[in-house]
């Protein structure tokens, strides 16, 4: 997900969430920083179960 579609939902999701100016603000950073940590993981590949016989 490139930062302009992080952007979008992290401002819509600030606008429904957030009462007044600074608290929007506030929330508006969480949500980019979360789905910019969800994205990150999402795209690693699961690591190697190592299996002892």
């Amino acid at each position: 997900m490139n930062n302009f579609f992080r952007g979008i939902i992290a401002a819509w999701g600030a606008k429904k969430l957030g009462g007044g100016c600074f608290s929007t603000i506030i929330i508006f950073i969480v949500i980019y920083v979360l789905l910019g940590n969800a994205i990150k993981n999402l795209m690693q590949p699961p690591p190697m179960l190592k299996l002892k016989l």
